[in-house]
């Protein structure tokens, strides 16, 4: 990364963090890598400006709620459990912040009978969905940037939808065999959020914000 500017000609220059939340990276890593000294640095007659990162974009709740609708479609939002399943860990206390905000305000829209946020590492656990859930629909939508080893196998296995061993689900299509039955539930699971239509949109939006607030 301390190489990128290199190779950029522009004056503006803008960096947009493709995080789910603000953290380590976004806090230290980033402009320590980047040499930034605040939301905007200026250096060598270049304007660098540093955005929000993308998860914590307002309209990051209208995305998770079309994608739930995507992957159960004709599913009734008020017999359904929606699960926001993010990584989550004991270690810091921030890590799940990101999901537990998109809970509340989904909670607050009324659309869906039940909205649980679930973690890998953090209670409460994704592999405890089936005591947690109380709905006959469950959609689970994993709250990350884009589908790997968590959303293709670890996700999964936590689930219920695939067992370990088997080759990784990737391969298998984990996402398009909806709906599972499980302790008579009918579970929908949706890729990463951050592979959404419009996900994109939402950065070049981080853009306009960041121009607008500082006009304001």
């Amino acid at each position: 990364m301390r190489q990128v500017f290199d190779s950029v000609q522009s004056r503006d220059v803008y960096v947009v963090p493709n995080f789910i939340s603000e953290g380590y990276f976004t806090r230290e890593v980033i402009p320590r890598e980047l040499g930034l000294d605040g939301r905007t640095t200026v250096r060598g007659g270049r304007a660098i400006k540093y955005c929000a990162p993308v998860g914590s974009h307002p309209r990051m709740t209208d995305l998770l709620l079309m994608r739930a609708r995507e992957v159960a479609p004709g599913v009734p939002p008020d017999e359904t459990s929606l699960l926001i399943i993010g990584h989550g860990t004991p270690l810091n206390e921030n890590s799940g912040a990101a999901v537990k905000e998109q809970v509340h305000r989904i909670k607050a829209r009324g659309e869906y009978a039940e909205v649980l946020g679930m973690f890998m590492e953090e209670e409460p656990f994704v592999a405890d969905w089936q005591g947690r859930a109380t709905k006959p629909n469950v959609v689970a939508v994993p709250f990350f940037i884009s589908d790997g080893l968590h959303s293709y196998q670890e996700i999964p296995v936590l689930l219920g939808i695939e067992s370990t061993g088997k080759p990784a689900a990737s391969s298998s299509e984990v996402f398009r065999r909806n709906p599972y039955q499980i302790g008579g539930h009918s579970l929908y699971y949706s890729g990463a959020i951050g592979t959404a239509d419009g996900f994109a949109d939402l950065i070049l939006d981080q853009v306009e914000t960041f121009d607008q607030r500082q006009a304001a």
